[in-house]
């Protein structure tokens, strides 16, 4: 057999000749693929593969992100393609690309219209042939054929595998193995038509959609193909079989091969580019994996892949971290590119091949084979020998470089993650070693050198997060600003700036190196065309004036790089690159802390990555001159003077090399080892071949005797296959699976060397570091010892890595036995089953239509919470704005399914997102209405309760109300509101509803935003009307007829005068439910009457006049003719007489707008509203009809001069036929203006109010009972009578529900115009008035602790009661009533929990009790001397009394600071912290502990100790708080650990991790007793204390650095809240205010002002005590307790 020839092209060869093969002559400018970098396992930029980008296609991407989506662009899809040689003799895939080609095989060189333009030895490539035809991989006669021979013929349509070594020859003929393999491939010519059809295929979710559809029908209980039961085969249903029948199914995990794509010496393998490898993200992201579960998931998939390859007969062979893809959702694509299909089975002869073979590119006439001839690198690497030959002198730095390089996953070609060397001269002088100047310091970075110690020192300081680095050390803008003269111009504009300046680009080497912060590129140190400009204008890039020309600098340049001194000093920028100074206390010294990555657990492709722990060796050796240099002058440095002695030069050597081996030991990660036949001891080939043979005869016999499925699986099938959550993977399960998998049959050594890597992967995903090296795996080998890093695996992982890397191949477990073995838990099996068809080359309609069906079925219901869980994730992104109205029902079905299987956390990380996402898009979707009318929403609140509502929720459905919605979705929002409004409360929806509304008057509100207004005061009633809404409406009436007497700019006036109309609009809808004594009292005799005020000004608008006069009759006409003749008539007597006389005074020409008409007769009087005049059209006639001519006569002086303007101008006279004018009032009325059609009067959401929303049952806000919206409060009362009306308000006593509310208007400034408009949603600022609003004896002794329900209706108050015992009191606010408690303390109560998972309320009184927060029924007590987890009490007892001597007499001092012990026991309860995010009590001890209580089953659980240098007397934990809240985190935000923190009364601060418990750091935060600890965000911990400070800690920051402290108070600290960025502490009878923001004053300090608390009155101050304090968020509200027992509601 002749030798194989292995191809190597530089990147401008590779780009060429793919661009030739793709393009004919004609098409060669074709901008819409592009080619964007090559692959390489080489560190030298030479590659047989690349990645091309489409930039244009006409298929949506949405396919190849599977189940990923972001609101980001969507970068433009991206392939790979296998540039390999086409091998004549005996190789089955191109005999099988033949014939699946029909056309004439016998391309002949001549043909090629580019042969030309190659030389004649190189490769062909047929680029200019048309491909006419291209077929299919599987047809009726190939099938019908294969299964008549039982699938193992050999020769099939001429295709005969004549290789003994065919990777094909397993369990089935070649053809069946490779259509397996790569089903869905296009065989045919190379062509660019061909490649976009591929493309277009992909991307439109064409190829594999026909499977998804068969398989939805299969769940749909419809006739379903057999391509549904094929490919479920292939999940392991019914069950995973080493032997499948090879279908023409991709599997899900096998990475799909789109293409094959030939020419006449080429093939072309075209393959999706994945985002990620497992490589990937081992090196730069190893917390993407966030969880034990998740490596389970993804070794799952991995076996999955691997069973369908070994059930085939065949193995990977090359099964490593690199070979295995990774999608944007961490879905695993196992590659099978050129080394399997390509390849003989033995892959020894291409790696002796490449390794002995000099590396340059396989184009004999390309200009680049010289520059890299002089290397000696190799293939494959080994970082070892690597190492000791450049420590020794025998490799150059320049190759050294290299090798880290590409070890750190650097890659050539690609410019955002580009192979980085050092600049070692600043260009001044010529180098010379004789002579300092021009060196550049290599113990510094160059960042660091452009910037200055002084600037970093700066940035450290002061930067949120401290670091010195924000940058990588080489930018992408850099790369290309050096290369710039040989890269495409649209690379140079998207890369560096838009507009290309060529001017702007360094022009020098010097101007260069000063210009730039980053580190240098290989480039510059081996190929001089870098000089060379391609741009017309753009001059070449101009050498120091010591070099004349490009090459001679690029050698003196390398020799700079290789000479002695740059070799003593590069091991120092090889740490700071690469290195110990990357991290920790090294990296501050170097002054080189990097700016960590937004989101550390979000994949990544690239990054900084740190390839060493210990120092790096100094070089023993120089390296032989390339450029001439002789031996001696090389080696110079390594000269000693002679008296020194022998002794001296050998002691110093045996130094250097112990150092070299330490630091070689520990970096033995770098040589990583996964398959264990390279290291195997040779066997004889014959009986190797003779072994695998007898192996493939008995697979093939199996094959035909096992053929066959199951005969229905069908949906109840499936969901019986879907396993439920179980309790985990037991240590006795796998001890008892590792006894039985020793039976199963593994065919062959190579499958077996599969599950080998399999080990050695899944050990390193939980070690961060490769199990074997060349060391270890040779020391294995010989005696069996493993690796000393197998110590470090859990148990489990332990077990089964060791059965995968048994030494005895034919020990290993099979992967069917790994797969069913019980190491993957139920839970890694259901989500299995679920996710991958969604994987599938399908349309995300056909996704959506599979998951939401399948789920529908009770798919997630049954595989439970923590699957679902898992599977929301990868299905939630399917769910967009833009589907179609089919897809929108699914969609809704898929969260629906979602919301009833899913935990409250899990809805608020997952679900909420995507609603959000939804309900806040501008365009319409019907998926948005469904939300919005159907229960979606109300089962939301039920399931997270009414703060996450109110976060997440609300704010998206008031958007829906604001600057030109949709008027479906417009009106769904308005009805929502309206049937939310109750549950929330009066306080709640004046600040979160009313008050946002109201704040986009004139700003765009639609006319359902005003009706919602309208709705909700209806809903409350009349007093609530006159108490919130308008007072706001007259504030804002006000505001507006102030912008209107100035000059303003013209929008500013715009929108006064739409909101003044939406005021009219709100008024008109508000008075119809509003009594008529009422109305005069609140509308017209209180100050001035809102509309004559309005018709008075003559600087407002018409159309505001024409609506003002229109409302104002229709609201005389509701209140009768008495009360308009007694209380309105007497304020329009001004505006009559203004118009009489200023008729009189004005020409017919000027009113007419300068033109003489006559009378205008019969005419709409809103139509011939033209100018102020007019108004007595509207208003004359209409009161006449109300009151009749005689009275309005007598009321109105000028009555003759109107009537005669009437006459005149419009042919109006008042004529007594008994009826009213034919221009009456029930015409005005009948009419909307123009400017708000149908805003008051058309009142369409109404008919959805009480069954479209699902809020049947509110909740009452003043004593419980079930009560509907059909109550009187609904908008029913639009038709009510007067009379009912007023006896309805007549029964209203002073008692109604929040009636000690005040109204927002008195601190609300009105409207800000010239402001940025904002929506609804914005956050509207709080400002705090200090004020005491309302105030209520709660105890007879202090308030101990207040703890605020979520829906902030309800407060429980803990505090000392008769005879000093503890009491909790439950009150609600809506009454200010106290409607039950708890008594069963014996001791003073000093905190008090509520428990939000089940209702319940923990209390602490030294034990902790918890009790039924409704009934007050007692249900544990928890103390730590007790043995038992806990008291459990028994129903007929509702209390539990503690030993006298057990009991914790805890006192309070008279300032209510600190907590005395007259005999004080350390393992009492002291206070309590309750984390929703793990719903666990966290409880701590008077000796300094935690205490973890399991409330739901009422168990002790773990207990964390706290170490810290105390004096004798033990510290107490005075206060908790944690991270991880429940608060919905912004996409992109930072991620920080989870952490307990526990405040001691010693001043102490201890932060734990939540997940091992392990302190993180202990610190003297205060000088006193803590008070208070609390978490406004994962990041920062906010302290008082009795030292009279409020501290600030960022935790990112070295604890060494100071806190933001603020002083202020003259007393100690007692406690404080927080809210947003808003701090409100205590100090006695005083509170402070703070921000979390706020910066320093002059003199660098914090100030907090502390000030009086008044009574609502303002005169009076508050001189109680102040005890505790928590903030009401949403009511705009905060509350305190007093040492004399009283609560107090502030605002």
């Amino acid at each position: 057999m002749a030798e194989e020839r292995w191809y190597w092209w530089c990147m401008d060869c590779l780009e060429q000749r793919i661009k030739a093969a793709l393009f004919p002559e004609e098409q060669e400018d074709n901008k819409l693929l592009t080619f964007a970098y090559p692959l390489s396992d080489s560190p030298l930029p030479f590659a047989s593969s690349a990645v091309l980008q489409l930039s244009g296609s006409s298929g949506e991407a949405s396919s190849s992100s599977s189940s990923s989506s972001s609101s980001a662009a969507i970068p433009p899809p991206q392939f790979i393609l296998n540039y390999t040689p086409r091998c004549q003799q005996h190789h089955c895939l191109p005999n099988y690309i033949d014939n699946c080609c029909l056309d004439d095989l016998e391309v002949r060189k001549s043909e090629d219209p580019i042969s030309s333009v190659v030389h004649e030895d190189q490769a062909e490539v047929s680029a200019g042939i048309p491909t006419d035809k291209t077929t299919p991989l599987e047809t009726k006669s190939t099938e019908s054929q294969y299964l008549s021979n039982g699938g193992t013929n050999t020769y099939l349509h001429g295709l005969e595998c004549q290789s003994l070594t065919c990777n094909f020859s397993g369990s089935y003929s070649c053809f069946r193995t490779i259509t397996a393999l790569a089903p869905i491939a296009r065989v045919g010519r190379c062509s660019y038509a061909l490649f976009e059809e591929i493309a277009s295929d992909f991307l439109s979710g064409y190829v594999e959609d026909h499977i998804l559809g068969s398989l939805s029908l299969l769940i749909e209980g419809k006739a379903a193909g057999r391509e549904a039961t094929n490919f479920l085969s292939l999940l392991g249903i019914p069950s995973f079989n080493d032997i499948n029948f090879p279908g023409c199914i991709r599997h899900p995990n096998i990475a799909p091969i789109l293409g094959m794509l030939k020419t006449f010496s080429q093939i072309n393998l075209v393959l999706p580019k994945a985002p990620y490898t497992l490589e990937n993200i081992l090196h730069y992201s190893p917390g993407a994996l966030k969880s034990d579960w998740h490596i389970r998931f993804l070794m799952y998939q991995l076996l999955s892949a691997l069973s369908r390859m070994h059930g085939l007969g065949i193995a990977h062979g090359n099964l490593c971290p690199s070979s295995i893809m990774l999608t944007d959702s961490c879905w695993c694509w196992l590659t099978i590119g050129d080394n399997l299909l390509l390849s003989s089975k033995s892959n020894s002869k291409v790696d002796a091949f490449r390794s002995s073979s000099s590396i340059c590119c396989s184009n004999e006439v390309c200009s680049s084979r010289g520059l890299f001839a002089d290397l000696k690198l190799s293939q494959p690497m080994d970082w070892h020998s690597t190492f000791y030959r450049w420590y020794n002198g025998d490799l150059s730095n320049f190759e050294y470089l290299l090798i880290l390089n590409k070890l750190a996953g650097r890659r050539w070609g690609d410019h955002t993650f580009y192979t980085v060397m050092p600049w070692v001269v600043d260009f001044s002088v010529k180098p010379d070693e004789n002579n300092e100047a021009g060196w550049r310091d290599l113990r510094k970075s160059k960042w660091r050198l452009a910037k200055g110690d002084e600037q970093l020192d700066f940035t450290y300081s002061t930067s949120e997060i401290p670091h010195h680095v924000s940058d990588e050390c080489l930018s992408e803008l850099a790369v290309c600003s050096y290369k710039a003269r040989r890269l495409p111009l649209n690379v140079l504009k998207m890369a560096v700036r838009s507009v290309y300046e060529p001017n702007e680009y360094p022009s020098t080497m010097q101007r260069l190196y000063q210009w730039t912060p980053d580190e240098c590129i290989p480039e510059f140190y081996c190929d001089p065309r870098i000089f060379y400009s391609l741009h017309s204008g753009m001059s070449d890039l101009t050498v120091p004036p010591w070099a004349g020309t490009p090459e001679e600098f690029i050698k003196l340049h390398r020799d700079a790089l290789e000479s002695n001194l740059v070799s003593s000093q590069i091991h120092h920028w090889i740490d700071i690159t690469f290195g110990y100074k990357m991290s920790g206390q090294a990296a501050v010294d170097a002054k080189n802390v990097m700016l960590p990555p937004a989101t550390p657990a979000i994949l990544r492709s690239a990054g900084r990555c740190q390839l060493f722990s210990k120092p790096h060796p100094a070089r023993r050796f120089c390296t032989r001159s390339i450029y001439g240099r002789n031996k001696e002058s090389s080696r110079n440095h390594c000269q000693v003077n002679a008296t020194a002695g022998e002794q001296t030069i050998e002691t110093i050597s045996l130094g250097e090399l112990e150092e070299a081996a330490v630091f070689c030991e520990h970096a033995q990660h770098l040589s990583p080892v996964y398959n264990f036949h390279l290291y195997d001891p040779l066997e004889d080939n014959s009986s190797r071949e003779e072994l695998q043979s007898e192996n493939s005869a008995k697979t093939k016999l199996s094959s035909c005797c096992n053929y066959g499925f199951r005969s229905v699986i069908d949906v109840n099938y499936l969901i019986e296959n879907i396993e439920v959550d179980d309790d985990g993977v037991s240590y006795q399960d796998l001890l008892r699976w590792g006894q039985k998998f020793c039976c199963s049959d593994v065919h062959s050594e190579d499958i077996a060397n599969d599950i080998f890597a399999v080990g050695c992967i899944l050990a390193e995903l939980y070690l961060n570091r490769p199990l074997f090296d060349p060391t270890t795996i040779a020391t294995y080998l010989e005696s069996g010892v493993y690796p000393r890093l197998m110590q470090e695996l859990p148990p489990q992982i332990q077990m089964v890595v060791t059965a995968c890397i048994h030494r005895n191949w034919k020990r290993r477990p099979s992967v069917k036995c790994l797969l069913e073995s019980p190491f993957f838990p139920a839970t890694v099996r259901s989500s299995y089953l679920f996710l991958a068809p969604l994987q599938l080359l399908a349309k995300d309609e056909s996704r959506l239509r599979y998951a939401a069906t399948f789920a529908k079925q009770g798919a997630l219901k049954v595989m439970g919470s923590f699957s679902a869980e898992m599977c929301a994730s990868y299905c939630l992104p399917l769910v967009k704005t833009t589907l179609s109205d089919t897809e929108a029902e699914w969609a809704y079905i898929l969260l629906n399914e979602f919301l009833k299987c899913l935990n409250p956390e899990s809805i608020r990380k997952l679900v909420l997102p995507t609603v959000q996402k939804i309900l806040q898009a501008t365009i319409y979707s019907h998926l948005k209405v469904s939300l919005l009318q159907g229960s979606f929403v109300l089962d939301i609140w039920n399931q997270i309760g009414k703060q996450a509502y109110l976060e997440a929720i609300h704010p998206s459905v008031l958007s829906n109300l604001f600057v030109a919605p949709n008027k479906s979705s417009a009106a769904a929002a308005s009805v929502l509101l309206v049937g939310s409004c109750e549950e929330l409360g009066v306080p709640i929806t004046v600040h979160q509803t009313i008050l946002p509304l109201i704040h986009c008057l004139g700003k765009g509100l639609c006319d359902d935003g005003i009706d919602a207004v309208v709705r909700i005061g209806c809903l409350f009633g009349e007093n609530f009307i006159i108490k919130q809404i308008l007072p706001l409406i007259r504030n804002l009436v006000h505001s507006c007829i102030n912008y209107s007497s100035v000059n303003k700019p013209e929008l500013i006036q715009s929108w006064s005068t739409t909101a003044l109309i939406n005021c009219l609009m709100i008024l008109d809808g508000l008075v119809a439910n509003m009594s008529r004594e009422m109305i005069v009292k609140e509308l017209i005799e209180d100050g001035s009457c809102l509309y004559i005020q309005i018709l008075m000004q003559t600087n407002v608008g018409i159309p505001v006049l024409q609506v003002t006069a229109t409302k104002l009759i229709a609201a005389c006409e509701h209140i009768g003719p008495d009360f308009t003749e007694s209380h309105v008539l007497p304020k329009l007597k001004d505006l009559f007489d203004e118009l009489a006389f200023s008729q009189e005074n004005t020409s017919i020409s000027g009113i007419l707008g300068g033109t003489a008409k006559g009378p205008r007769i019969r005419m709409d009087k809103e139509d011939c509203f033209e100018n102020r005049m007019d108004l007595v059209l509207l208003l004359y006639p209409s009161f006449a009809s109300v009151l009749g001519i005689e009275k309005l006569r007598q009321c109105c002086a000028t009555w003759l001069l109107l009537e005669q303007f009437l006459l005149r101008h419009y042919n109006w006279k008042w004529e007594y036929t008994g009826e009213p004018s034919q221009i009456t009032i029930e015409s005005t009325n009948a009419r909307r203006s123009s400017f708000s059609k149908g805003a008051a009067s058309d009142y369409v959401p109404a008919k959805m109010l009480l069954n479209g929303v699902g809020w049947s049952i509110p909740q009452s806000q003043g004593k419980k009972g079930a009560k509907s919206f059909t109550s009187n409060k609904s908008w029913s009362g639009h038709h009510q009578t007067s009379n009912t009306r007023h006896i309805a308000s007549s029964n209203v006593g002073k008692h109604e529900p929040w009636d000690w509310f005040p109204s927002p208007a008195y601190s609300w400034e009105g409207l800000d115009f010239i402001a940025r408009t904002g929506g609804p949603k914005d956050e509207l600022p709080w400002k705090i008035r200090a004020s005491v609003i309302h105030s209520v004896r709660a105890h007879h002794g202090a308030v101990r602790s207040l703890a605020v329900c979520q829906d902030e209706c309800t407060v429980f108050t803990a505090g000392v009661g008769p005879g000093f015992k503890g009491t909790v009191q439950k009150w609600e606010l809506s009454r200010i009533d106290c409607v039950s408690g708890y008594y069963g303390h014996e001791e003073a109560v000093n905190d008090i929990c509520v428990l939000t998972s089940l209702g319940r309320v923990a209390s602490c009184d030294g034990t902790v009790h918890v009790w039924n927060g409704q009934t007050g029924k007692l249900i544990y007590v928890f103390s730590e001397f007790s043995t038992n987890s806990a008291h459990r009490v028994s129903p007929s007892n509702n209390s539990l009394k503690i030993d006298t001597d057990e009991a914790n007499a805890l006192h309070y001092n008279s300032t209510s600071i600190g907590i005395l012990n007259n005999a004080f026991d350390g393992s009492f309860y002291t206070c309590m912290h309750y984390s929703q995010c793990i719903d666990m009590l966290i409880v701590g001890a008077g000796n300094g502990s935690l205490r973890f209580i399991d409330i739901n089953h009422g168990q002790k659980l773990h207990l964390w100790r706290s170490k810290c240098n105390e004096s004798s007397f033990p510290s107490l934990v005075s206060s908790i708080c944690s991270s991880g809240s429940t608060k919905l985190h912004t996409e992109g935000a930072n991620e920080f650990p989870s952490w307990i923190a526990a405040g001691l009364s010693s001043g102490h601060c201890v932060l734990f991790d939540s997940r091992s418990g392990n302190i993180i750091a202990s610190w003297q935060a205060h000088d006193g007793y803590v008070t208070k600890l609390a978490a406004p965000n994962d990041h920062l911990l906010v302290s008082s204390s009795l030292d009279r400070t409020l501290r600030i800690w960022d935790l990112r920051r070295n604890w060494t650095s100071e806190p933001v402290s603020f002083k202020g108070h003259t007393d100690g600290i007692s406690g404080f809240s927080v809210w947003g960025q808003n701090v409100i502490s205590i100090s006695r009878n005083k509170i402070g205010l703070s921000s979390l923001t706020r910066s320093a004053d002059e003199e660098g300090e914090h100030q907090v002002t502390p000030q009086y608390l008044y009574m609502a009155d303002r005169e009076s101050r508050n001189m109680s005590v102040l005890s505790s304090i928590s903030i009401l968020p949403f009511s705009r509200l905060f509350i305190v307790g007093t040492e004399d027992g009283y609560l107090k509601i502030c605002s």
